[in-house]
């Protein structure tokens, strides 16, 4: 089951963001990224400001992503799924009920990490087209992508 997170969800989520990106933080050699330092106090600001869709299984939050608009684009990060629940399509369908949850965004834009090749599959099946790449240091290149969802008939 999919809904909207909500302030009292905010360490839950943060737990389960900081088991999800441990396996990047070791890929990357660097302990220190955003999603392993931001606090429960930042998290609870994000859940009241944005879009943040939490998975939910057996009472269990297994999943989440955020989604903040900017403009007519969707600006999207934080896509984070359970280590051991990844593979079930978890990530699949909450970056689907994001694109649905924000009807009026033109585009959705995202970025990973070069090296994380199951993150690059999954955005490229879902239709997220790479547009440009940022040189962060020696050991991180981010790839940014970008979704321009179909128009709707009628």
């Amino acid at each position: 089951m999919i809904e909207r997170a909500v302030p009292d969800d905010a360490g839950e989520v943060l737990t389960l963001q900081r088991a999800a990106y441990l396996s990047e933080a070791q890929l990357y050699g660097d302990p220190y990224i955003p999603p392993l330092v931001e606090s429960l106090e930042q998290m609870r600001k994000v859940i009241e400001g944005a879009v943040v869709l939490k998975a939910v299984e057996s009472g269990r939050i297994v999943g989440a992503v955020r989604g903040r608009l900017s403009g007519a684009t969707c600006l999207v990060g934080r896509l984070v799924v359970a280590p051991d629940l990844q593979g079930r399509g978890i990530g699949t369908a909450l970056l689907r009920a994001l694109h649905e949850q924000v009807p009026e965004a033109k585009a959705f834009d995202l970025f990973t990490g070069h090296l994380s090749e199951g993150n690059l599959r999954l955005y490229r099946r879902l239709g997220y087209r790479e547009t440009h790449r940022e040189r962060m240091d020696d050991h991180l290149t981010l790839i940014h992508l970008r979704m321009t969802p179909e128009p709707a008939d009628g």
